[in-house]
């Protein structure tokens, strides 16, 4: 039975891991914490997901992202996900806007168009000076990070895959198929590199590629008079160029949380994970223009999280060696496309797909996407 040994336990470690349990491999998942580790940049309360891409080629994968989710979840015997409305919001005339509606159209993913007089009456946690155009969409919702982390690590335990817990691996020979532990070496017959913000020490070509970014998110407690509009509130993407954000409204056993869309390229994923001024001080700045009275709301946890970025926001998934696969997802389209890019990685690996175009396909190039 051939062994794949699988470094990092995020969602794109596991879900390789049971891409490739599926078809009969023997998987051996190494992860430098615990599993889940609540410093891997996958540990979170709620993540967005959604059939909105502008025409970068990834709407053209979310109908098949959504249909492994599907599968995922009837086999972890659990449905993680809350599907929400989308309500995008454009300030200034924005190319991503109208492409994201074009999309939407070709996948027959339905919305509609919002008058911007109605946004402030429908939506009144909004600040809505500047608002030229909004349209709400189907087709999105919320995943729930840690309890599809904890469900899956169960569930491929289940199926005989070893979790390797706190063994941090210091070196990988993408040739020789091993990876080095602090108990020596383990053998395999392919490695897969899903290590996040990690990745580059392990693959050092990785760094011309991707960088490493220090990203801060904000859990709130929005304002009494705010609490029940937020309760009732789709997903928000504002794509403003100062007031850029996102939020995601709190749902049972999770919080609001809000982030921006300005990724810092800097940072060591070592350092702890609490944010600093110095962190929030755009996010702060895009809040005040996004949402009302945000000054009213109460802070209850100022997060950083570490993503790889590339310049062009597509993943870098490829073969590397005679035995080894790289596995970079790019910010925050790494979770919601998980699973779909772990089945791509085992397709690979079994010879059902040509390793040498797993690049394209996992950058969404328009051509491959389909």
């Amino acid at each position: 039975m051939p062994r794949v040994l699988i470094v990092g336990a995020g969602i794109a470690g596991l879900s390789t891991a049971w891409a490739l349990a599926r078809r009969g491999y023997a998987v051996e998942v190494f992860e430098q914490g615990p599993v889940p580790n609540p410093r891997a940049s996958s540990y979170d309360e709620h993540r967005i997901t959604r059939h909105v891409y502008g025409s970068t080629g990834y709407a053209e994968l979310m109908p098949h992202a959504f249909a492994l989710w599907d599968r995922l979840f009837a086999d972890i015997g659990a449905r993680h996900f809350d599907p929400l409305p989308l309500l995008v919001l454009q300030r200034e005339r924005d190319a991503w806007f109208a492409s994201s509606q074009a999309s939407l159209d070709s996948l027959n993913v339905p919305y509609r168009a919002v008058q911007v007089e109605t946004l402030a009456e429908s939506y009144p946690m909004l600040s809505t000076e500047g608002v030229s155009a909004a349209f709400v969409c189907e087709g999105a919702g919320v995943l729930f990070p840690i309890r599809i982390l904890i469900d899956l690590s169960v569930h491929l335990a289940s199926l005989g895959v070893v979790f390797h817990a706190n063994t941090k691996v210091t070196a990988v020979d993408l040739d020789a198929g091993t990876v080095s532990v602090d108990g020596g070496v383990r053998s395999g017959d392919v490695v897969v590199v899903a290590a996040g913000a990690w990745a580059e020490r392990l693959v050092p070509a990785l760094r011309a590629l991707a960088t490493p970014s220090r990203q801060a998110v904000l859990f709130l407690a929005p304002p009494p008079a705010l609490a029940d509009a937020w309760r009732d509130a789709p997903v928000i993407l504002d794509i403003g160029a100062a007031s850029g954000t996102y939020a995601l409204p709190p749902r049972p056993g999770t919080r609001l949380k809000i982030g921006d869309h300005l990724f810092t390229r800097i940072g060591d994923p070592d350092d702890d994970r609490v944010a600093i001024e110095e962190d929030l001080g755009q996010l702060f700045d895009a809040a005040r223009l996004a949402f009302r009275d945000f000054d009213a709301y109460r802070i209850l946890e100022r997060k950083i999280c570490y993503y790889t970025v590339t310049d062009d926001e597509r993943f870098v998934v490829r073969p590397l060696g005679r035995a080894g696969y790289i596995q970079s997802a790019c910010s925050g389209h790494g979770f919601k496309l998980g699973p779909l890019i772990g089945e791509g990685v085992a397709r690979a690996i079994a010879g059902e797909t040509a390793a040498g175009d797993l690049a394209e396909w996992a950058a969404a190039r328009p051509a491959r996407a389909a």
